[in-house]
């Protein structure tokens, strides 16, 4: 299935956000300790701003990533569960094959195998290449897996998405963060 998210500029603007450190940090801190109630959110990520932790808050909430839940506080979604997962399927693909280096933190995993699947070639109108020159390849299994992370994050987009639908260009949660 051709979706937006298969565009170049489509899948561009999902790495971009999914490759958000404070979102990955976000997700997986919910994921693996539960909702984190509304006062705890600075003491939780402590090292993100007061500007990074109410941007990344909003944008998970408009892409339908996060909730309020009262009483709780701010839990995952259905989506956020979901790319969760996703974060934990393209992580462990990375450990396997030692990427980006053999020992490397979770965060760092995720958003070195997104830039390998962000640098892969996607169809272009004008008949070339859009893949970026500055990222080798670790893999061509990046690729052609059908459980390797570039099949993987088009399955989770075309799942959801709000990802590429609602994405406004912002470095503030970009690479350049």
């Amino acid at each position: 299935m051709t979706t937006s998210s298969t565009t170049s500029h489509g899948l561009r603007a999902a790495v971009d956000f999914l490759s958000s450190p404070a979102l990955i940090r976000l997700i997986t801190e919910i994921d693996d300790n539960g909702p984190i109630p509304p006062r705890k959110l600075a003491s939780t990520l402590p090292d993100l701003s007061t500007h990074h932790l109410r941007r990344i808050n909003h944008l998970a909430r408009v892409h339908d990533l996060v909730r309020a839940a009262p009483g709780v506080g701010l839990e995952l979604t259905t989506s956020g569960t979901e790319l969760a997962d996703f974060y934990d399927a393209i992580a462990r693909w990375a450990r396997h094959h030692a990427y980006p280096t053999r020992v490397s933190d979770f965060t760092s995993r995720i958003r070195h195998t997104l830039s390998l699947v962000e640098s892969l070639p996607v169809a272009n109108p004008a008949g070339g290449s859009t893949r970026r020159p500055d990222v080798e390849l670790a893999d061509t299994e990046v690729d052609v897996e059908s459980t390797g992370p570039r099949a993987l994050l088009l399955q989770w987009l075309d799942a959801h998405p709000q990802i590429t639908a609602l994405h406004e260009p912002d470095t503030e949660y970009g690479r350049a963060a």
